[in-house]
């Protein structure tokens, strides 16, 4: 959908950060800025189901602009799951109440592949992720832009066979190691799926992307290169393309790859135009592994949140200081803590924009 649909944006800041242009602070957003820390998302909970919120434009319109209301964030980002590809690729998954995310059947055998829909079309099982980022775009009246996102192939994979959280993805990882071939037409499947999705994304309004890897620390260096980076890769590659023989403009993109200390110099060369980081890796040595030409973005410990103003306060100064205040979006290092304080939150969001703005000389 072309930007001129939509109400003009008044803060561009991130779109900058994440293209390597000149900010005059540093744009800040939060990895499930709009969650169970919030009082009023808790209140849409006790209501509904938590992909019934999902599945309805108009709740998940609703919960993504609540943190918009609160707090002075430079992006919003769509409430969906990453888990919403599989279910539109055939497979059951339920969020289960001190469990988490459960699949009914997940994929035991190779030949369950033969269970999962790999052509599914995106528009009639994903669409109403399309229409929730078409009306938050609207209702968001140009004040930040839209963040649309899938889960990596690895991560759902993992998820996939696993049939839920895992401490050592165990099982999925006995697939790379047994069926090789088979995690290959998995992750490929995943891969065209994902491209679809993301590239629908944009069209229905969102200014950028984030693939998420969440499960990247679970892999070593070998298996990550051989059965993650690929398909990291041709997403990028193929979203930007789709997009251009469409005579629409190329988004920015941000890959996290959580716990991906070792791939750093891969990531910066995968075709995103930011490589997100968790809190274990230094932001300066982060830099040299990257080089000047890619936007980095985190990376602060979320539990620094729980801690005192004032020791928040100057964490976030050191933050701003090792990562500089050009090509740098601030963000935790992963997603904020259900029992988090919301005002901590604000405290981080104010401390971002004022101590950045006091790097480059702004009274």
């Amino acid at each position: 959908m072309d930007d001129c649909m939509f109400p003009e944006l008044k803060n561009d800041l991130i779109l900058r950060a994440a293209r390597g242009d000149s900010t005059e602070r540093v744009p800040v957003w939060v990895m499930r800025q709009a969650g169970r820390y919030l009082p009023e998302f808790q209140a849409v909970r006790a209501k509904h189901e938590f992909f019934e919120v999902c599945r309805t434009p108009e709740l998940a319109c609703e919960v993504t602009l609540q943190p918009i209301r609160r707090f002075n964030l430079d992006a919003a980002i769509i409430f969906s799951d990453i888990l919403v590809v599989p279910q539109a690729m055939g497979l059951t998954v339920q969020m289960l109440p001190g469990t988490g995310p459960t699949f009914q059947e997940p994929l035991l055998v190779p030949s369950d592949l033969g269970r999962l829909n790999s052509k599914t079309d995106v528009n009639q099982t994903l669409g109403y992720v399309f229409e929730a980022i078409t009306l938050t775009r609207h209702k968001l009246e140009g004040k930040c832009p839209l963040i649309g996102f899938s889960g990596a192939p690895w991560t759902l994979m993992s998820y996939m066979i696993e049939g839920g959280g895992s401490t050592t993805m165990s099982k999925a990882k006995k697939w790379l190691y047994c069926y090789p071939d088979d995690s290959h037409k998995l992750l490929q499947m995943l891969t065209d799926v994902i491209v679809q999705f993301l590239v629908g994304q944009v069209l229905a309004g969102a200014q950028l992307l984030q693939l998420f890897e969440s499960h990247a620390g679970i892999l070593g260096p070998g298996t990550f290169s051989r059965f993650a980076l690929p398909y990291i890769r041709q997403i990028s590659t193929r979203v930007k393309e789709d997009l251009v023989q469409r005579a629409v403009k190329p988004v920015p993109m941000i890959v996290f790859a959580k716990d991906a200390h070792y791939a750093l110099a891969e990531l910066s060369q995968s075709g995103y135009d930011v490589v997100s980081l968790d809190w274990t890796i230094d932001p300066r040595n982060a830099r040299k592994q990257v080089g000047p030409n890619v936007t980095l973005q985190g990376n602060l410990d979320p539990c620094v949140l729980y801690t005192s103003p004032d020791r928040l306060t100057e964490s976030v100064r050191e933050m701003v200081e090792a990562f500089g205040t050009q090509r740098y979006i601030a963000n935790l290092g992963h997603g904020i803590y259900p029992d988090m304080n919301p005002d901590h939150l604000k405290e981080f969001v104010d401390a971002v924009h004022k101590h950045s703005e006091n790097a480059n000389g702004i009274q």
